[in-house]
């Protein structure tokens, strides 16, 4: 995949672009999903949406997979009961990446250390830019699965971990991967022929998640940082982005799905620039039942696609 450039435009002061980032503080019945762990060949448990779907993926129906984060939460700050700590505990894989979810990183070193799988341990995650992941998850930016082929070389992994631990499924485990390995690849083709010829290679966000996905396909990501998600942008910052939109001849400003209506409609008002959303596949809102990773990994290229005036 052709590599681009990355360019993060800070915004001091209280919020620009303001995010909802509700903590996830979830009760005991979060996550429980498909076969129960008594009747699995083994159990994996996961804090954030992409690692779940990878794990069902290659799973399958003997798999129980329990997913720590409530769907419609932000699993940043994702705070864990007891129950789930024992589900932790108890797994046969830990499934995370380390520094997005501090409570899950605390869980694992203190419950299940050896059954860890750990993605920054079987991939190469990207440096932390100057902006709010420095803070929140330390040296390296976590959001890999936006780098399609960053996912399948984890979709690798993780199938051996679970021909390690069941021997007995490994073959299932391989044909599984073998079909998600060939859908991650045609996503991937995908993407590089509808981003190929763009009018525009601009991204403009407000939280800046989108750097695999932006370095991957050759865009480059403006983000707008000193993020306040209690916050509205003041007069003053309002302008500030204004002039940011102007200076790079920018149309469209990418929004989140958690992001306040408000906020998106007084950008809009004040830029004359589209607002439209852009989805960093953190979690799956309540707002879109049915969806999963493919199908808002292609509505996000259709976003992009439109947005970008692609060709």
């Amino acid at each position: 995949m052709p590599k681009g450039t990355n360019t993060l435009i800070a915004v001091s002061g209280a919020a620009t672009l303001a995010l909802l980032t509700a903590c996830g503080n979830n009760g005991d019945t979060a996550g429980d999903t498909g076969i129960s762990p008594a009747d699995a060949d083994l159990t994996v448990v996961t804090g954030v949406y992409p690692l779940e779907w990878l794990a069902k993926e290659i799973g399958g129906d003997q798999v129980a997979v329990i997913q720590l984060t409530e769907p419609g939460s932000e699993p940043h700050d994702l705070e864990l009961t007891g129950r789930q700590v024992g589900q932790i505990g108890e797994a046969d894989i830990a499934f995370h990446v380390q520094g997005l979810q501090p409570a899950v990183d605390q869980a694992i070193a203190q419950e299940a250390p050896d059954n860890a799988l750990d993605v920054g341990q079987v991939v190469r995650l990207r440096p932390a830019a100057d902006h709010d992941h420095e803070d929140d998850h330390g040296n390296h930016d976590p959001h890999f699965w936006l780098d399609l082929d960053l996912m399948a070389e984890t979709a690798e992994a993780l199938a051996e971990r679970m021909s390690e631990v069941d021997p007995e499924g490994a073959e299932r485990y391989r044909d599984n991967l073998t079909d998600l390995t060939d859908e991650l690849s045609a996503l991937d083709q995908e993407y590089e022929q509808g981003l190929a010829s763009c009018e525009n290679r601009e991204v403009v966000v407000g939280h800046t998640a989108f750097t695999y996905l932006t370095k991957a396909y050759d865009l480059e990501q403006i983000g707008i940082s000193g993020v306040d998600p209690e916050s509205e942008p003041s007069p003053s910052q309002i302008a500030t982005i204004t002039d940011i939109v102007d200076e790079h001849g920018i149309t469209t400003v990418f929004t989140e799905p958690l992001m306040p209506e408000e906020t998106a409609e007084t950008i809009a008002a004040e830029t004359g620039a589209k607002v439209r959303v852009l989805d960093p596949l953190e979690g799956i809102t309540d707002q879109s039942p049915g969806d999963d990773y493919p199908s808002i990994m292609r509505g996000n290229l259709a976003t992009l696609t439109e947005a970008l005036e692609c060709t």
